[in-house]
């Protein structure tokens, strides 16, 4: 099982909704994610709550970093985090919004001024080299294609439709600074999930936010890259946590409430929680859903 930090043994954090830090609000997740957990930070900042100070953060499958931001804004990331995902795209808008983060506002100005149909997937085949070109045409991409979905076919290629908004915000200067302000000390790197086995000590605390285990053949959204998420993966990521857990690393881990889910994480708490999602294209089959939260704590 996992440690607490021994400055503070056992200490209860007060993460309830209306304590907040100064930071007012932001920084917030600046990339629509499909599966994102704004609909459960309150479950996972109860349980956290319960977890007490902590070391060091890990978040191996960071997609929009809607925990890590939360947990910054209130004060609890102490040291470096560790966030990284096996989607390089994705980690090239992070490390554009931290290391060139004016680069990338006057590049997010330029494509709100000329958004249209033509030009979305006129960048959408374009493949820029520098980084803050890069950057900025991901988080452009984002916040105007189809539900604000992050899908790459098999040859890593974001392939998602435009979407139809009156006026998408394109560029929140005020947030990418507080996002880059954030990212200041934190880690950000392209690697496996398995590797927070070569980073991760006792009394870290991890967070896995996996491609979620569909509930039905037809209900699976795991194309956040090639390569896609199958049930392989799923108990790799499995025998990861138990091994984490075996040297006192503390973890929390989101997924599906399904019976493999269940059956992979037997030896955890696990507890049933309802988030609403809104993946599926038909309104009417959006709703909440039941999810799983397992930890070790």
């Amino acid at each position: 099982m996992c440690k607490n930090s021994p400055e503070h043994p056992g200490d209860q954090m007060d993460f309830s909704l209306e304590q907040r830090s100064a930071n007012n609000g932001s920084p917030e997740p600046f990339l629509k994610w499909a599966g994102g957990k704004r609909q459960l930070l309150p479950d996972l900042m109860h349980r956290i709550g319960r977890l007490g100070a902590f070391r060091r953060y890990h978040e191996p499958f960071v997609g929009g970093g809607a925990l890590f931001f939360e947990l910054f804004r209130r004060g609890a990331i102490k040291e470096p985090a560790y966030l990284s995902d096996n989607n390089p795209n994705l980690i090239v808008a992070y490390q554009g919004v931290k290391n060139e983060t004016d680069a990338v506002i006057e590049l997010l100005e330029r494509h709100r001024a000329r958004h249209c149909k033509e030009y979305y997937y006129e960048m959408r085949a374009a493949h820029p080299t520098s980084l803050a070109a890069k950057a900025a045409r991901i988080i452009y991409l984002n916040r105007t294609c189809f539900n604000g979905l992050f899908r790459e076919n098999s040859k890593g290629e974001f392939n998602v439709p435009m979407g139809r908004y009156k006026a998408p915000r394109i560029c929140d200067e005020p947030n990418l600074r507080a996002v880059a302000e954030a990212l200041k000390k934190a880690h950000l790197d392209t690697r496996p999930f398995q590797s927070v086995l070569d980073r991760a000590k006792p009394g870290d605390f991890v967070y896995f936010d996996p491609p979620y285990h569909p509930v039905s053949d037809t209900a699976s959204f795991t194309a956040y890259q090639k390569g896609g998420f199958a049930e392989q993966d799923q108990r790799a990521l499995a025998a990861v946590a138990r091994e984490l857990s075996t040297r006192g690393v503390c973890l929390l881990l989101s997924n599906s409430w399904t019976p493999l889910v269940r059956d992979l994480y037997a030896d955890f708490a696990i507890e049933q929680v309802f988030a609403r999602r809104s993946v599926n294209s038909r309104a009417d089959k959006r709703g909440a859903v039941a999810e799983a939260l397992v930890r070790n704590f």
